[in-house]
């Protein structure tokens, strides 16, 4: 026994005996800790419980307790597993302390996971490179040159393929752009729906366009995503030289400002560039809700246009401002009005035919109307603007009346919209008072209307919970 202790054997084998145990307790304890913390480092530490150390006990139990000679080709055989879990050991802890706690936006995190696993890749071959010369005392040298040699030819074989490879890795590092993002390459413009090693995937109106890597990262591009903030919808319009340029351009503001997916700051702009030409830049979340934003906004200035007498494009012909049209569509309204034929003649002097897009504001709220529309066809739908958001509670179909606060000098509070292409008779409010003087019956009956379209607002309100003085903020 003394002889042992001398030897020194029997105080590693005491040593394994004890240590080993205590240290695997002692790493099952502080794993379980960090693992019910989600903490990462968890991982090498598993590692090192699981393989490190059983491994480094049975290699020193070999050499060093039993003394096995070193050339021996079980302590070879251990001392290479050994080796190979001290290098996993030291790669995994490498990656937890680099890439586990990145911050989002940081390089470490923008580094693809390619770059990662080649680089340990190359860290685990020169790893065991150096433990078989240091192990098994092989001569690597030669392989490492066979294998630098075999790379060189393989690359200059597939250099085009590579280099798109490589240029989709260094696009993922660099992130210009992400999915979701609207790009424009100069011959394609839309949004970025898959990014890969090889090429971009990017959604047109027209389908899915494939742009190469090597594209993207030899020339030039803009991300109408970044920086982060309003989009700006624009788009040139033109009139007539006769058309009054501030009237044109209170015209363009106005229907701008009444479209649903505007942002409200910054406000809309209109630039004159002479000759009848208009550029107007509408704020939007982003490029998805332009394209939507224009067809609306040059739709209602198509119809707004026609309205006001202006020459969109050079053209203010409108079918509506034939006589006969206004005829035809008193014939509609007269059993509301109650019309008699001799009415007639003094309401083709007076009222109008307007015709509205859908989703144009027909009657805003808040105002005091000084005239009456009449629906001749279509469908109006009557809103309340309630805390941002709007919400429908009537309607108006052929025959109805828009706007009866005209007739008690009161402000409106439901805004009125066009459900569908909606046309309908302007009358003056001096005449539909003149109407009104003369037949009691249709004075009773605009009142009930009135009153109906109070109760439904009423009851609408009380249904969301909204008192009625907070509606349009009084």
């Amino acid at each position: 026994m003394t002889e042992a202790f001398q030897d020194g054997w029997a105080w590693w084998v005491i040593a394994l005996a004890v240590g080993v145990p205590v240290l695997l307790v002692v790493l099952t304890e502080v794993i379980g800790t960090l693992t019910r913390r989600n903490n990462p480092v968890a991982g090498p530490l598993r590692l090192l419980r699981n393989w490190v150390v059983p491994a480094g006990a049975v290699l020193a139990l070999l050499a060093f307790a039993i003394q096995s000679p070193a050339d021996q080709v079980w302590v070879r055989v251990v001392a290479t597993v050994f080796g190979f879990l001290v290098i996993l050991l030291v790669l995994s802890s490498f990656n937890v302390a680099l890439f586990a706690n990145a911050a989002p936006g940081s390089w470490r995190d923008r580094i693809p996971t390619i770059f990662v696993e080649i680089a340990r890749l190359a860290l685990v071959v020169v790893g065991l490179a150096l433990l078989f010369s240091w192990v098994w005392e092989a001569d690597v040298g030669g392989l490492i040159t066979a294998l630098g040699v075999t790379s060189i030819v393989i690359g200059l074989a597939l250099q085009n393929a590579v280099g798109g490879v490589i240029s989709g890795l260094l696009l993922l590092f660099e992130q210009p752009f992400k999915i979701g993002d609207w790009l424009d390459t100069g011959g394609v413009k839309g949004r970025v729906v898959e990014v890969n090693w090889r090429a971009v995937h990017i959604k047109t109106g027209a389908g899915i366009q494939i742009v190469p890597n090597s594209t993207l990262s030899g020339a030039s591009f803009t991300n109408m995503s970044e920086p982060e903030g309003p989009y700006f919808a624009t788009t040139s319009v033109s009139f007539s030289t006769d058309d009054p340029p501030h009237e044109v351009m209170a015209l363009l503001l106005e229907i701008a400002d009444a479209l649903p997916m505007r942002l409200r700051e910054p406000r809309a702009s209109v630039d004159y560039a002479g000759g009848g030409a208009y550029g107007v830049s509408i704020p939007v979340a982003g490029p998805a809700d332009a394209g939507r934003a224009l067809s609306m906004y040059l739709s209602w200035l198509w119809y707004a246009s026609r309205r006001r007498k202006f020459a969109l494009d050079g053209d203010s012909t409108d079918p509506l401002a034939e006589p006969q049209r206004l005829v035809e569509a008193l014939a509609v309204i007269a059993p509301t009005l109650h019309l008699r034929e001799e009415d007639t003649e003094s309401l083709l002097a007076s009222a109008r035919l307007e015709r509205y897009g859908v989703g144009e504001v027909v009657l805003p709220a808040g105002v005091i109307p000084d005239e009456v529309k009449i629906v001749v066809s279509g469908r109006a739908v009557l809103s309340l603007d309630v805390d941002g958001g709007r919400i429908d509670f009537a309607g108006a179909d052929t025959g109805d009346l828009i706007g009866q606060t005209a007739l008690t000098r009161e402000r409106t509070q439901a805004v009125t919209v066009a459900g569908e292409i909606l046309t309908v008779v302007v009358i003056p409010l001096a005449t539909v008072d003149s109407l009104i003087r003369t037949r009691p019956r249709l004075a009773a009956e605009i009142g009930a209307s009135l009153e109906l379209k109070r109760k439904l607002a009423a009851e609408t309100l009380a249904g969301l919970g909204v008192e009625q003085s907070r509606l349009l903020g009084r």
